[in-house]
């Protein structure tokens, strides 16, 4: 499979995450099948993308699993995409996300501590998200953490 081909299947898997991230109320199955798209989308990225697309790609993965209630998993891939990120110096809207990330695993495990530690690195970082509707989006993920 040449990198073409991986980043078509990302890309698919990626955005198929997303329809099912806006279902409101999904079978068991259809988690599963989340999972594996998200998995997948990571997993290509591997072989097709830069250090960016695997942070977001780990990002994505978290939110599954923060979406899903499964704190152990959506921690381990919220740290993934955050030590990526930070690796890179990345800011602007993929630093908030990180810490958006960690603090919504801190809040699948009641660690509100923890969760508003991160949520507050949020928040400091929006004003460094250059584009205001990229700004204000992020504001709006991370009150719903409040």
């Amino acid at each position: 499979m040449n990198k073409e081909d991986h980043k078509l299947l990302a890309i698919e898997s990626f955005n198929k995450t997303w329809d099912y991230l806006d279902i409101k109320s999904r079978t068991k199955e259809q988690d599963l099948e989340m999972i594996h798209c998200t998995h997948s989308s990571r997993y290509h990225w591997g072989f097709a993308g830069n250090e960016l697309n695997k942070a977001r790609g780990e990002w994505q993965i978290s939110r599954v699993y923060s979406v899903l209630g499964m704190g152990e998993s959506a921690l381990h891939h919220a740290k993934a995409s955050l030590l990526i990120v930070e690796e890179n110096n990345y800011g602007d809207f993929d630093l908030v996300f990180g810490y958006e990330a960690m603090a919504h695993a801190y809040e699948i495990f009641g660690m509100d501590e923890e969760k508003n530690k991160y949520l507050q690195k949020g928040y400091d970082n929006l004003i460094d998200v250059e584009k205001t509707g990229d700004r204000e989006y992020c504001k709006e993920e991370l009150d719903k953490l409040k």
